[in-house]
Order: structure tokens, then sequence, then C-alpha cells
């Protein structure tokens, strides 16, 4: 008889971790690359902006920290509305969410080769772009601590330019530079701001939010998941709120005349080069070029656990997609597939990544909201005045708001995004032969 036991993922990671690689996910910095476009398609209150995403993105963390105490898996929002809801709709959900976390890494590696081909010209871009791929890829196979301390050093590099960028705000306010003022109510309110075109840019900024979700992938890496991980999942959300909301204010600060960038998309280095001079803005350029490196990281570790935990269950071919290497415990196959999907840079238009990626995120929120109340309200009757509150009314409005969002994204985002599901949707009928039988299902007792 066979007694060797079968490799599975190793449970290292502490909060700290944790918190870190979802503030890593995140790319604090990512601030200031989208706040041209941000700020000139809304005329300003960008810190409100912020503060209506992070409400937003709060109830839907409190379903993500609620189902994982029930759920400590892997499989993140395909697990939760698969155990809670439905098999089919788990995997349709499953399908969904890795748009945000497979494509993500080629949008760090587009953005750091279009950067560093800024830098140096006469460096091919594709130079750039390989070159990337295969060190995030290297990272990411030698195993999940070793991720984590690399992550956790970028970030720790990534808030150090936010705290100099801050100096040098206040710095230039007080010598009367920009609106010359430390305290102003400019950047959170302005009557000339219609709610619709505000509103119209929250899932732009909700985007930036993706990792506190992303935490719940590494449920079989964490310690004391059921404990660890809901913590984690507020702590995330709050940190990476405060950091926009305060970022965002200064920015509007000390460059209010917003309307005359040039390149809303590089309005970033006009306000660097305008506060710092050259030296603070390739500074900045450089800290740049880290947090794509450790936000790719970040997305290409959740993203392999994921397809690990469909490759686990066979729904995707398990002999991949749910392999493990013995001497590195991590999915090595995945983070392969992953590192080739990411030479898609070399052609793919980011507009398109990116609208993918929205609508994926905001589809599994929605879905993981509904299964808050599907598994605690419905399935497990906890419906007293206390559980009617934290298991209906709560996942509702967090379900109405994402669903709001949805509506606000682009047609762009929508045509694409759903084009998407409609492919696994027809794989789906294939796997299950048109429904006649259910999916491949993890039993909990895998995961522990």
């Amino acid at each position: 008889m066979n007694n060797i036991s079968p490799t599975t993922l190793k449970r290292t990671l502490s909060l700290k971790f944790v918190v870190f690689f979802g503030l890593t996910f995140m790319a604090p910095t990512t601030m200031y690359s989208t706040y041209g476009v941000a700020v000139t398609s809304t005329n300003g209150m960008i810190p409100t902006a912020y503060a209506i995403a992070l409400v937003v993105m709060l109830f839907t963390a409190y379903s993500y920290a609620q189902l994982v105490k029930a759920f400590p898996n892997a499989g993140a929002a395909y697990t939760f509305t698969q155990k809670s809801i439905s098999p089919h709709l788990g995997f349709i959900v499953g399908w969904t969410i890795i748009l945000d976390y497979v494509f993500s890494p080629m949008i760090s590696s587009l953005l750091n080769a279009i950067t560093l081909n800024a830098m140096f010209p006469s460096v091919p871009m594709f130079v750039w772009i390989i070159s990337f791929i295969v060190i995030i890829t290297t990272v990411n196979i030698l195993g999940i601590k070793l991720a984590a301390n690399f992550n956790t050093i970028l970030l720790i590099l990534q808030i150090l330019s936010i705290v100099l960028f801050m100096i040098l705000s206040i710095k230039g306010l007080l010598a009367g530079k920009g609106a010359g003022t430390l305290f102003s109510t400019v950047p959170f309110y302005d009557s000339h701001i219609q709610l619709p075109t505000l509103l119209s840019i929250i899932p732009i900024l909700c985007f930036s939010f993706l990792g506190f979700d992303a935490v719940t992938a590494l449920s079989e890496e964490t310690k004391e998941p059921t404990k660890t991980l809901p913590k984690a999942i507020y702590l995330v959300t709050f940190i990476g709120g405060i950091i926009f909301i305060v970022g965002s204010y200064f920015l509007q600060l000390i460059y209010p005349s917003f309307q005359s960038f040039k390149n809303p998309e590089s309005a970033y280095i006009d306000i660097a080069m305008f506060i710092g001079g050259t030296i603070f803005t390739s500074i900045f350029n450089a800290i740049g070029l880290t947090a794509g490196f450790a936000s790719a990281v970040a997305s290409g570790t959740s993203a392999s656990r994921i397809l690990y935990a469909m490759g686990r269950e066979n729904v995707l071919p398990k002999k991949i997609f749910g392999y493990l290497s013995p001497k590195y415990r991590t999915p090595v196959f995945n983070i392969l597939i992953i590192g080739v999907i990411a030479l898609s840079a070399l052609f793919l238009n980011l507009t398109s990544a990116i609208s993918l990626i929205n609508f994926g995120a905001l589809f599994a929120f929605f879905f993981v909201n509904l299964s808050v109340i599907a598994h605690y309200f419905i399935r497990n009757k906890q419906r007293s005045f206390k559980g009617t509150i934290q298991y209906l009314i709560i996942p509702v409005i967090g379900t109405a708001l994402i669903g709001l969002l949805i509506t606000k994204l682009d047609k762009h985002s929508l045509l694409l995004g759903g084009t998407w599901l409609l492919i696994g949707f027809i794989y789906l009928l294939n796997l299950t032969k048109m429904f006649r039988q259910l999916p491949p299902e993890l039993g909990l007792e895998e995961a522990h």
C-alpha cells in the first residue's frame, strides 16, 4: 500500500505577509498613473470618488470575510459561489475571475515596458516585456515565501515614495505652490460636478482595490486562515482606501490646474516634475517600475492558485492545472501558463485587457455578496435579528452597489467580458454534458 502523502500547499504565511501581499497586489502607486485620466474625466473630486469606492468595496470585503471563515480554500470567489449557490454558477464565476488575475501580470509587464522604453529608446519593447515576465515567473515558481518577501521589500519602496511625495507636496503648498493651502474642501466637493459624472469613474477606481479579494486565494498557505484572512481582508481594503483618498487629495491640491495636462495618462510625471524636479521624477519612475514587478508577482500568485483549485477538482485538466511541484510546493504549470499569457503584452491592446479585468472583478463581487445570503441566511437559517442584518441586509446592500457599478461599465467592457462569459458557458455545457451532470466538485477535506 502506498503511504506517500500527496503534495499540498504549505501554510507559512502570517497576517503581516498576507496584508503586505494584498497591498502589493493593489500597487498603491498606481493611484498616480490613473489620476490624470480620472481627474480629467470628472473635473475633480477624486478623493470623494475614492471614498465612495472604499464604501462600496467594504461591503464586498465584508462578504469575502464571512465566506472565507466557512470555506478556507484556495479558490476564492469560485469556491464561495460553488459551495454556497451552485457548482455550475461557481464555475462561471471562477471562469470570469480568471480574467482579473491572469491579465494583471500582462498589464504590469506592458506598463513597465512602456516606461523603460521611454527611458532607453534604443532597447526594443519586446526585450523589456520578455525579461520582466521571466523574472516574475521565476520568483513565483521558487515558492510563496520568497514571493512574499520579494513583495514586502517592493511594497516598502512604494510606501516610501508616497511619503516622499506627501512631504514634497506639503512643502510646496506651504511655499504657495498649487492651492497654497493644506486644507481645502474643493477636492472633496465641487457644486459644478454632477453625481452621474462622478459615479462613472468609480468602476475604474474599484480596479485599484483589487487585492483584498486576492488574499483569499492564499487560504491554504496561511496560518489559521479562518482568523487571519478576515482581518487581512479588512486591513487591506481600509489601508488601501486611506492611501488613495489622502494621496489624491494632495495630488489635486498641489496641481489644481489639471485641465492643463498635455497627456492625462502621464500626468503624474508632470506633477512629480512640478514638486520635485528631475531627481524626484527619476526616483518616482524607478519605484513605479518596482510596483509593476510587485503587482505582477502578487497577481500571478493568485491566478495560479485559482487555476490550481479548478484543476484539483478536474474542472480544468487535473494533470496540468492540479499539479504541484514536490520541491517548491507551487503550481508550476499554472505559473508558466500565466507567464505565456502575459506575453500577449507583445500585441494585446491595454484598453482591452483593463476592460476585461473590470468586468471580471465586478461580476465575481456580485456573486460573492449573494453567496453570503445563500450560505448563511438561506441554507444555515441564521435568521435572528443579528443574523438578518449580518447575512441578509449587509450583503443585499453590497449586491446592489456592485450591480449599480456594473451598469456604469462602458460598452467595451461589457462586450469583451460578455464574450469571455459566453466561451465559459459553452465549455461548461460540454463539461457537464448539457447540464445532465454536475461539474467535478472539491471535497472540503482536500483543502485542509
